[in-house]
């Protein structure tokens, strides 16, 4: 059992399946506050699809069957007569490829506060500044909030995307690869963006890359096969792994 403070979300035996593939089997595992939590493992090992289970994403694939329990401050989100909406709005994501809509740069951030019925015009605009001032953006675009989100470069967008995320205040960020298709420096700010929100949100996120992983996480929990093979504090996991299925993963082996 874990030392920490009690969990903001905890998964107890998750199991996800896609018509007659089972893709996750099983999963028990604890995500806390003020911690960076990265899933690793091979690709195909089910890492996403975890991750997408922690606010449904799944169910927008179409047969998706879900069994075991994802607790959210230790209320199970798929319980019956919970919105999955409302989910979303505690649990916000950010995809592997950033996704910005074609629209100004204020109008993407302030998107989901207007989606959330949110009309006051300053109360909107202050809330676009926070937002891009916390995804460490503010001070690149102040000065063409009405210009296409489409113009700013890949790693801008990506925090963009952060940004829109963060605006309608999340109590959890969820991150699937989100430096996958950006270069070594915009990669560089996007995980000091990362290090940086943890302060304010849980965070769990999704990556390829073992080096990554090192640089930013707290936590750890290696998947394998559509199992949680191992879990622990990320320094440990990495350095001392106790199966040796995730030494040979961290230790370069196979991946």
């Amino acid at each position: 059992m874990s030392l920490l403070a009690a969990p903001k979300m905890e998964t107890r035996a998750l199991s996800v399946a896609f018509g007659d593939t089972r893709v996750l089997r099983d999963v028990t595992l604890e995500i806390h506050t003020g911690r960076v939590t990265c899933l690793i493992g091979p690709s195909g090992c089910g890492k996403s699809t975890f991750l997408r289970a922690l606010n449904r994403m799944n169910e927008l694939t179409g047969g998706a069957r879900t069994s075991g329990r994802v607790l959210l401050d230790g209320e199970d989100i798929y319980a019956s007569g919970l919105d999955a909406v409302a989910v979303r709005r505690r649990v916000g994501m950010v995809f592997q490829r950033s996704n910005p809509f074609p629209k100004s740069i204020a109008a993407n951030v302030a998107f989901g506060l207007k989606m959330a019925g949110v009309r006051d015009r300053r109360a909107v605009a202050a809330r676009v500044e926070e937002s891009l001032r916390a995804a460490a953006l503010w001070d690149e675009v102040k000065d063409r909030l009405d210009e296409s989100a489409l113009a700013l470069s890949g790693g801008q967008q990506q925090r963009l995307c952060i940004a829109r995320a963060i605006a309608t205040q999340p109590e959890v960020l969820l991150l699937d690869e989100p430096t996958s298709a950006l270069d070594p420096h915009a990669t560089e700010r996007v995980e000091e963006l990362i290090l940086s929100l943890k302060r304010r949100y849980t965070l769990v996120l999704v990556t390829h890359s073992l080096a990554q992983a090192a640089r930013v996480a707290d936590e750890a929990a290696f998947f394998y096969l559509g199992e949680l093979i191992e879990s622990g504090e990320a320094a440990r996991l990495f350095h001392a792994p106790r199966d040796e299925r995730t030494q040979g993963y961290v230790g370069g082996r196979f991946g």
